[in-house]
């Protein structure tokens, strides 16, 4: 006869996907995504790749309830919240975000406005959300730019602000938009060291997608890949399963070599 088991072996329960997409279709003139499901575990780091006009960021955008698909569920924690409540369980950093933003916003007020997912700042600000706001600003390193205004500060330091702004509302999940774009490869270089220290922290550390078309992006700290073709996906796994010059090429269409050294990925158009 087996051991009983006690009553914490029996109360004990996978813990749920950080987030989980169910048949997730987005159609306009033409279908842009086509059922797309996915799960993203607890201590996964994720890089989605794929080409222009691939679906990226309609995908990502429906992920934080930006989009609303034709078809299909995106399911937070243990919730399948309301379309309109994911943009506060997802943070987002992407260009469209940047360009709305008022130059005269100081580095503090954009980031304060991310509490509330808001796009600039207006109201009066109580204690607990300016204790927020410079918690974020020391996570992202940029503490010594409160007071400078948005509109003559760096693209990399717009770029740690803006993430900075997705940390306020503590999201599960936080997706980087093609952040390197417009970024000189010195700039590039310091903004992927900031994520990858980010993403490394023991405590604290946000579940990431990052959203790319370049390899070269990827990251020591990312665990899986999702490749992602024509609004399909071509492979979705852990990174040493995914990435792969056979899937590449289905991914991106074109006769390419991969390539790694120094870990870190170089991909070659043969």
């Amino acid at each position: 006869m087996g051991a009983k088991k006690s009553k914490k072996d029996k109360s004990k329960k996978k813990p749920k996907p950080v987030v989980e997409i169910k048949g997730l279709t987005v159609r306009y003139d033409r279908v842009v995504l086509r059922k797309i499901s996915w799960k993203i575990e607890r201590g996964e780091q994720w890089v989605l790749l794929g080409s222009n006009g691939s679906g990226k960021t309609t995908l990502l955008m429906s992920m934080a309830g930006y989009v609303t698909p034709t078809r299909g569920d995106v399911i937070v924690g243990d919730e399948d919240v309301a379309w309109s409540e994911l943009r506060k369980r997802i943070g987002v950093v992407s260009a469209s975000v940047a360009q709305k933003i008022d130059p005269s916003e100081t580095v503090f007020e954009v980031v304060l406005s991310g509490k509330n997912a808001m796009i600039n700042h207006w109201g009066k600000i109580p204690r607990e959300d300016r204790k927020a706001a410079k918690k974020a600003l020391r996570k992202v390193e940029v503490e010594h730019l409160r007071n400078r205004p948005w509109g003559v500060i760096s693209q990399g330091e717009r770029q740690r602000t803006l993430v900075g702004r997705a940390l306020m509302c503590k999201p599960k999940l936080l997706i980087l938009d093609e952040p390197c774009a417009g970024l000189d490869p010195v700039a590039r270089e310091d903004f992927l060291e900031f994520v990858n220290r980010l993403a490394s922290r023991k405590r604290g550390a946000p579940t990431l997608v990052l959203v790319t078309h370049h390899v070269e992006e990827i990251i020591p700290t990312i665990t899986h890949a999702a490749l992602l073709n024509d609004g399909e996906f071509v492979e979705a796994g852990p990174v040493e399963d995914t990435l792969k010059t056979s899937k590449l090429r289905k991914t991106f269409g074109e006769n390419v070599s991969l390539r790694k050294a120094a870990g870190r990925y170089r991909l070659k158009v043969d």
